[in-house]
């Protein structure tokens, strides 16, 4: 039987007495942590994490990291019209050496999108997540990647508390999706006039989508 991880963590924001502790939040884009943290803002103060060196060509990561920048600044400039609830929002941004990612992965090259080069390529980035809130002394470390509709939460989760008993810190469980988490990202990205992506951000997610975009263009022939 497949956990629930929104229910799950549900429980944990509803135990939660006191607001305002530490989260160090792995975000893959602006628009998919867009939704995430509107939702945990009222509960945390975070950090953003952009670690992505998934992201193999630099002006996409450079575009793409300037993205969560500017919503950042948007959201914490919301805090101050009269009303808002929530605490300010920070940033950290992770080195960023596509190499780490190509070594990671290498010779699952031609995996299909969704196997097991996406699974060390999570692994990677939650477990350096997983180290940096560590070193940082934070409450609890999560990542926005389950908002996606693309990517399995069981996984993600999976990897997430290994990683939380390797490193020992608490792992937020998730599946931002859930509550209808997904389309929000959706609206507020036009909301905030976000660019967004249409592949996870490495070479062969991309390749996938040319492929995918062919076979779609001599369909309608």
């Amino acid at each position: 039987m497949k956990q629930n991880y929104q229910k799950e963590l549900e429980k944990i924001l509803a135990q939660e007495a006191e607001r305002g502790k530490s989260l160090f939040l792995h975000s893959c884009c602006a628009p998919c942590s867009s939704y995430v943290l509107l939702y945990l803002r009222t509960f945390f103060r975070i950090t953003v994490f952009y670690y992505n060196p998934n992201i193999t060509q630099q002006e996409e990561y450079e575009k793409r990291v300037a993205e969560q920048k500017r919503l950042i600044a948007a959201l914490n400039r919301d805090l101050e019209q009269p009303g808002a609830e929530g605490f300010p929002i920070a940033m950290q941004e992770g080195p960023y050496v596509p190499e780490l990612f190509f070594r990671a992965v290498r010779g699952l090259e031609t995996c299909p999108e969704g196997g097991r080069r996406c699974r060390l390529c999570f692994a990677m980035r939650l477990e350096e997540t997983a180290r940096q809130a560590k070193a940082g002394d934070f409450a609890y470390f999560t990542t926005t990647l389950t908002i996606s509709p693309l990517k399995d939460a069981e996984v993600l989760n999976r990897i997430g508390q290994e990683m939380a008993r390797r490193y020992g810190i608490c792992f937020l469980p998730s599946d931002f999706k859930k509550r209808g988490g997904y389309q929000t990202s959706v609206l507020l990205s036009r909301t905030y006039d976000l660019y967004r992506q249409d592949y996870c951000g490495c070479i062969f997610s991309r390749e996938q989508r040319e492929k995918d975009r062919e076979k779609r263009l001599q369909a309608e022939d």
